[in-house]
């Protein structure tokens, strides 16, 4: 499933839905609107053909411009609406930033720096929008929301991370914890997992390789390029120590989702054999 529109061919939904059957996983989130089925009844379906329930799905929106979101937020509660009439009330709206749309943000992916983040007028513009939009999908779906952190988009680094909590309500926002973006970010994912474990509602697998983070750094990739050279490789390849993020979540009886995630572009192999050895690394540490 594409997070964004870059050159080549995507898979069919029924054949990503059979690779993450056939691999060992039993959820999925829902993907771009449009992507899989967006009748309730058929998208039911679908996942009950693999015995796969539905996790949640990613909702980016532009928090910086405030005429984004009113739309924003009619795009949160459509999909919200649809998770909650396959799945009920579990399903999470992930919400983000609409990240690699500022040039800046995108250029220096991985490197950010203080004076590139947002002002206090585009903080508090920032944070009045995620709970307007956190607020209808509550009150008109009945879901959760939780922000994800992410690079190329306006909250990345840590600190960025810990403002976005300060100003949102932690009864209507909850965090999205992405190990490999909060590496990528400049943080590290145990202590961050650790700060953040009380808002923390959903949770993402995602590792970060330190030769590519130090060649980006050094050449000065965008975050595309990052993409391209595999920033985000194999978990237990990168820098992520997920044996300790894993007994930090054990410890505080996390029970709820864990995504894995890879980001594979054309190219780069197959997913399916990437999935397969995720979820193998991942059985070695008991999950």
């Amino acid at each position: 499933m594409l997070e964004f529109d870059l050159p080549g061919k995507a898979l069919g939904y029924g054949q990503v839905l059979d690779e993450i059957r056939d691999t060992g996983y039993v959820g999925t989130e829902f993907g771009d609107w449009g992507f899989m089925p967006t009748e309730p009844g058929a998208l039911r379906r679908e996942l009950d053909a693999r015995q796969l329930a539905l996790v949640g799905a990613f909702v980016p929106v532009a928090f910086v411009d405030k005429q984004a979101h009113a739309p924003g937020a009619e795009v949160a509660v459509r999909t919200a609406k649809l998770l909650a009439a396959v799945e009920g009330r579990s399903p999470f709206i992930v919400l983000a930033d609409d990240n690699g749309k500022n040039p800046v943000r995108t250029r220096k992916a991985g490197r950010i720096s203080v004076s590139d983040g947002l002002s206090a007028t585009q903080w508090a513009t920032f944070a009045e929008g995620v709970e307007q939009v956190a607020r209808a999908v509550r009150d008109q779906a009945g879901l959760r929301c939780v922000f994800h952190h992410h690079a190329a988009g306006f909250v990345e680094t840590p600190d960025e991370i810990a403002r976005l909590l300060e100003l949102t309500d932690p009864k209507l926002v909850g965090l999205c914890f992405d190990t490999g973006h909060y590496c990528f970010g400049g943080g590290d994912p145990p202590a961050g997992l650790r700060r953040h474990r009380d808002r923390t509602g959903h949770v993402h697998f995602k590792d970060c390789s330190p030769a590519v983070h130090q060649r980006s750094r050094a050449e000065g990739w965008d975050y595309f390029g990052s993409l391209k050279h595999g920033i985000f490789c194999e978990l237990g390849k990168g820098d992520v120590d997920f044996a300790a993020v894993i007994t930090e979540l054990r410890r505080t009886n996390y029970a709820d989702w864990i995504v894995v995630e890879q980001d594979v572009l054309p190219g780069m192999g197959a997913p399916k054999e990437f999935a397969q050895r995720n979820r193998d690394y991942l059985r070695a540490l008991g999950i």
